[in-house]
């Protein structure tokens, strides 16, 4: 039983990787679809956002789909289906098709958000102590990978269609062969699992809440950052770019080392400290006199914020006996946060400045570091399936 959760373990973390990739690949090739295809920026814009609203909508619905099938089924046909998705998108011959194909592939990727937080979970919870952080610094090195993949296909003269086509067919089989590794989730019963399709836990809705906050900064800077650091601090094109690589750097070390920090610290006081880094060095961000300051800000941004939506979802797996409704729900309402926080950055900016309006992002950290005071003093004990004596041990495949 200890090289199935070995093995469980690591397709876990690499489904976290695929997603990354795939996704990644999608985001760093705009540029080439609008060649392709002769899109303005506000189409550009539809494109997106029917992508993230299919994924929404599944979302959304995920939580009475996991109480009864389980995020082993689900990830099995969800990863998959997102990568013919992104293979939809990348042979799409134009808007219409291209619209339809991103919906596609944001409803699958949808599935596989939530199905493989609560495989992460389950995992977890075997394994009796913290490993989703870890598990999305997979996230990081896909997303990383992407842009990586992305510039050498530049370099090399691979069209749109090509690169992220290839990057589709290559995840295809990947998601089938690690769906063999999955766990399923111990079962609900009685009671049990009609209050998990019905009715959530207080706590939960908090920390869908705190996750709400944290991606709505992560969004915010995904999207705005770039353009604030070469409008308002006066940076180079090239340089303004580096602005998410940098944050994305610092998310991947934080949460490489996150799970340790939280056996040692608890979520309570993590999500504290994050809460309060984030806003303070985002104040650095939006004060900083030249923009290598912000620059190097915005790594200690990333390491602020990077540990919160994964314990929020650690957090959440553990406040049912099944931990894929919880997941669920604290991952939808954390998902409209990544999708509403840039659009209110762009009405905040036009009714102000985008330095202004970026200020909301210092505001994001406070509330988390206050919300995170309603957290409980003492985390719920993980639920183990094993033994104590036939736990994997906390050194082993770190």
């Amino acid at each position: 039983m200890t090289q199935e959760l070995r093995t469980a373990r690591y397709g876990a973390v690499l489904t976290f990787v695929v997603a990354g990739l795939m996704v990644g690949t999608m985001t760093v090739r705009i540029p080439a679809l609008t060649d392709k295809l002769g899109l303005s920026p506000s189409t550009v814009g539809t494109v997106l956002l029917v992508w993230g609203l299919g994924a929404l909508v599944t979302m959304q619905s995920m939580r009475r789909v996991m109480a009864r099938t389980g995020s082993k089924t689900l990830l099995r046909v969800g990863g998959p289906a997102t990568a013919l998705g992104l293979v939809g998108v990348a042979f799409a011959p134009n808007l219409p098709l291209l619209l339809v194909a991103a919906t596609f592939f944001g409803m699958a990727f949808g599935v596989v958000d939530i199905a493989m937080n609560a495989q992460g979970s389950t995992v977890e919870r075997a394994y009796g102590r913290p490993l989703l952080n870890g598990m999305h610094a997979g996230w990081c090195v896909g997303a990383i990978s992407a842009g990586a993949l992305g510039s050498l296909s530049i370099a090399f003269g691979l069209s749109f269609t090509a690169n992220v086509a290839l990057v589709g067919l290559v995840s295809l089989p990947l998601m089938v062969v690690i769906g063999r590794a999955y766990l399923p989730e111990p079962p609900s019963t009685g009671r049990a699992g009609t209050a998990a399709r019905r009715r959530m836990p207080p706590i939960v809705y908090l920390l869908g809440a705190l996750m709400f906050f944290a991606f709505m900064v992560e969004g915010t800077v995904a999207d705005w950052n770039g353009l604030f650091m070469r409008d308002s601090l006066g940076a180079p094109e090239a340089l303004a770019a580096l602005g998410y690589p940098v944050f994305e750097a610092g998310m991947l070390v934080a949460r490489l080392t996150g799970d340790r920090l939280r056996s040692r610290f608890g979520v309570r006081g993590m999500l504290t400290v994050s809460g309060l880094a984030t806003a303070g060095f985002f104040g650095v961000v939006l004060a900083a006199p030249a923009p290598l300051v912000a620059l190097f800000a915005m790594f200690f941004v990333g390491l602020g914020v990077a540990t919160i939506s994964p314990m929020t979802l650690s957090l959440a797996g553990t406040a049912t006996d099944n931990p894929g409704p919880a997941i669920a729900q604290a991952g939808a309402m954390g998902y409209a946060g990544l999708l509403l926080g840039p659009v209110v950055i762009g009405f905040l900016s036009d009714a102000t400045s985008l330095r202004a309006a970026l200020g909301i992002a210092v505001v994001l950290g406070l509330l988390i570091a206050l919300a995170a005071r309603f957290l409980p003093r003492e985390e719920p004990a993980q639920i183990t399936v094993l033994p104590p004596a036939e736990r994997e041990p906390a050194h082993a495949a770190a």
